[in-house]
């Protein structure tokens, strides 16, 4: 069939296997010093090794590949003496929201700080006029939900641009260069979410900006499941 799956260039590759550790199925080894897709029925196609590595030399392809396995992961990694994780963004968690933080009588009505639409990344224009002079927050979209006081820490006097590489299935690098390049941006912000998955977004804007040829200060913030900031 043909699907997504990642491809490793081994002339980039430097040998240090954190893609392998990255990659929660297994599907990469380590050969000869270089990483390798050793089992492809093992690829999800989701890229988690993506983030993880320091050089650049994996990325996605189209091609005939087989199908993904995902019960032959689960038995490799139960042989393994592992706990099956799959990608540990869909973990199933419950955080216990009791006491006045889950009190609906103490809440304060908020007013969204939102200044710009539309905010999807994949949708957003390349030239607008809320980009002149911007404060540019590029944000995971799950940490609006996780983050309680997202809107008054995070958005407040900032153009909000927000996706998810692994549901969107694209690389944001390309459309965020864009708007860099066409706007005077003052700043960049990432937001982005513990899980590994996020390190997507948080490498397509670091491309972005390098691609960009501009300096333009940056910083990343990430936050926990639970919803907390990671330090």
């Amino acid at each position: 069939m043909i699907r997504k799956i990642i491809h490793i260039d081994e002339e980039k590759c430097n040998g240090c296997g954190l893609c392998a550790n990255a990659c929660h199925e297994g599907a990469i080894d380590m050969v000869d010093g270089k990483a390798k897709l050793v089992r492809e029925n093992f690829c999800d196609g989701f890229g988690d090794c993506l983030p993880a590595c320091p050089t650049g030399a994996i990325s996605f392809e189209e091609r005939e590949a087989p199908e993904y396995d995902e019960a032959a992961v689960k038995a490799a990694q139960q042989a393994k003496g592992a706990k099956p994780m799959g990608c540990p963004g869909s973990v199933i968690r419950e955080m216990n929201r009791s006491g006045s933080e889950n009190d609906t009588k103490t809440v304060t009505k908020m007013v969204s700080q939102l200044r710009n639409w539309p905010v999807q990344i994949k949708l957003a224009p390349t030239k607008a006029p809320y980009f002149d002079n911007a404060k540019l927050l590029v944000a995971a979209d799950c940490t609006a939900f996780a983050y309680a006081s997202f809107h008054e820490e995070f958005i407040r006097g900032k153009v909000t641009l927000i996706g998810c590489p692994k549901l969107d299935s694209v690389d944001y690098s390309e459309k965020l260069t864009e708007i860099i390049k066409n706007n005077n941006i003052q700043s960049v912000q990432i937001l982005r979410m513990e899980v590994p998955c996020c390190g997507g977004l948080e490498l397509a804007t670091k491309n972005a900006l390098k691609a960009s040829g501009k300096f333009i200060p940056w910083n990343v913030v990430t936050i926990s499941i639970d919803g907390k900031i990671v330090d």
